[in-house]
This record gives structure tokens, sequence and C-alpha cells, in this order.
């Protein structure tokens, strides 16, 4: 858990470089400080899981297979080229498109995007909580409609790797 006398002493130094924003993660926690304010409110610092003797579930990018006979090579085999990659909710929240009504949402259908690029917005707990891409591609699918609940590893996005 990073304390509080280090993220004062991260505004500090931020105020006194020519930076904008720092981006840091330590022990599991990530800490976003900008000075110039965004549309959205800011991320939520969440701490990496517990680790324990059950099962972890999937990851926020899994592959999932195309349908069968998709990608398959004559001779039956599977070469890779249709499978997509699965982006699930990391959290229990409310889903958004976009960083306010008003805006745009961060990705459609047909969108190219490249790691770390934000696609929607999760809210829980009053804490707005960005999801960013862990693989470049193209946006296949947007499983859920802006506004909706969403649970835990339920599927949002589906991303065809580039």
């Amino acid at each position: 858990m990073i304390d509080l006398e280090f993220v004062e002493g991260l505004i500090r130094a931020l105020d006194e470089s020519g930076l904008d924003s720092i981006d840091i993660e330590r022990g599991g926690t990530r800490v976003r400080i900008s000075k110039t304010p965004s549309e959205v409110a800011p991320v939520a610092v969440v701490a990496s899981p517990v680790e324990t003797a059950n099962p972890s579930p999937p990851s926020a990018a899994a592959a999932i297979p195309g349908s069968p006979g998709e990608g398959a090579d004559e001779d039956g085999t599977d070469d890779g080229a249709n499978e997509l990659v699965a982006v699930d909710s990391p959290m229990v929240g409310t889903f958004y498109r976009a960083p306010s009504p008003e805006s745009d949402p961060f990705v459609s259908v047909g969108d190219q995007v490249a790691v770390g690029d934000t696609l929607c917005i999760i809210e829980a707990m009053k804490l707005m909580n960005e999801l960013e891409a862990e693989v470049a591609g193209t946006i296949e699918a947007i499983s859920v409609e802006s506004g909706q609940p969403v649970e835990y590893g339920q599927l949002l996005f589906r991303i065809a790797p580039a």
C-alpha cells in the first residue's frame, strides 16, 4: 500500500517539475497524478488481489478461439488467425463508454486500439476506473450498453489482435 506521505511527495515533485502527469505502480497499487484536469473523475487506486489456494479466474484478456472451421487449415489444424481476445470486467460496477454523457465513446466497433488505450470506464463505489486495452487490434464487438451494470468477469469487448 502506498502511504499518504509518498503521494504528497509525488504531488510536490510534479508541481516542481515540467511534467504534466505521473503514473506509478508500487507494491501492486497504481497511482496517477495529473496537473491537467480531465473530464473523467480520478481513477481509483486498486490493489492487486491476494493470492489464495483457489484457482484464479481467467485474465481480463483471455483468447477466444474462432468458431469451428474458422482459421482451420486443410489438415484441420487452427492457424490462430481468427482468435479474438475477450476483455472481461475486472470488477462489479456501472459500464460507461464515454468520459461524460456529451463526449464521444472511447472506442466503437471497427476502431483500432493500441496497448494502453482506454476502452471504457467502470464506476464502482463512486470511483471511475479506466479499463485499458491489454492488446493492440480492432474492436470486433462491444457486449454492454453504456450505463448498464456489469459483473466481475462479464464480457465487455472482443478484440481481433493486430
